[in-house]
């Protein structure tokens, strides 16, 4: 079995069952909705609670970070204790498009951070074009005291790999992994320990080849699974093997999730 670890379902809620239909019939047993407003909580807990196979996770993108500046870290934690909130986030700095200000962003991004500490629950962090202000904050929160983390579809350089491995995080990779041009990061996911590896689509985004530039969903979490075995020169099941196990260790309430739902924790 594999995890989408990140997938927005709220973008397919008119065909939710066909969706989860096709992604079973590929292999993926479970999917995590992911939050990109505070304030639609409401949209994402519906989601997993239609379904055993589906959890959510609460946090403010980068991208709505001047949207939702005033959410406090106590409104993040209390959304979270919902039995099927396995994550905060995602939120991180995203200085590509720019969409919120840049200290909004540190800002909302640090409260997200305290949510995670306090909850427990790993952080999904969003990074893109902003390594160095990402490592210098994650450097600077972990001082402040441990929390579990994941950076998220991950397209940074080599230095944000390995600063999050060594703060203890985990790497999730996406379709961007099967590009032609991505070289660089076929690299960095050939070096990742094995035991810090996660698979993800970011659905309805970043669909993997040969389906570049169309509409992606949860069923093709294992294309990129593939070239990821590929680049790691393992095969496909011990792959799904790994990762699987990595995100039940990270996303641990999912696991307890399965177990209220009278599902148990999947073989992978």
């Amino acid at each position: 079995m594999l995890v989408d670890s990140h997938c927005h379902l709220d973008y397919f809620t008119n065909e939710l069952a066909q969706i989860i239909a096709r992604a079973e019939q590929s292999g993926i047993g479970r999917m995590v909705s992911i939050s990109t407003h505070v304030r639609k909580a409401a949209t994402y807990r519906a989601l997993a609670e239609s379904d055993p196979r589906i959890f959510f996770t609460v946090g403010t993108h980068p991208h709505h970070a001047g949207e939702e500046a005033d959410v406090t870290t106590a409104e993040i934690v209390a959304l979270a204790e919902h039995p099927r909130c396995v994550g905060i986030g995602e939120a991180g700095l995203d200085y590509f498009y720019d969409r919120s200000p840049r200290d909004v962003q540190a800002k909302v991004f640090r409260t997200n951070i305290a949510a995670a500490r306090q909850s427990g629950l790993p952080l999904v962090i969003h990074a893109r074009d902003a390594d160095a202000d990402m490592i210098a904050i994650l450097e600077d929160e972990m001082g402040k005291g441990a929390f579990k983390a994941l950076l998220h579809c991950f397209s940074s350089g080599a230095a944000l790999a390995e600063a999050g491995v060594a703060l203890g995080l985990y790497v999730s990779f996406s379709g961007i992994l099967t590009f032609r041009r991505s070289e660089e990061i076929r690299r960095i996911a050939a070096e990742v320990p094995l035991d810090r590896l996660l698979v993800e689509t970011d659905a309805p985004y970043l669909a993997p080849e040969p389906y570049r530039g169309k509409r992606n969903e949860p069923a093709y979490t294992a294309l990129t699974a593939k070239v990821l075995a590929d680049v790691r020169a393992v095969d496909e099941e011990e792959i799904a093997r790994v990762t699987t196990a990595n995100f039940y260790r990270l996303f641990a309430k999912a696991a307890e999730a399965d177990r209220a739902a009278g599902m148990g924790r999947p073989a992978a």
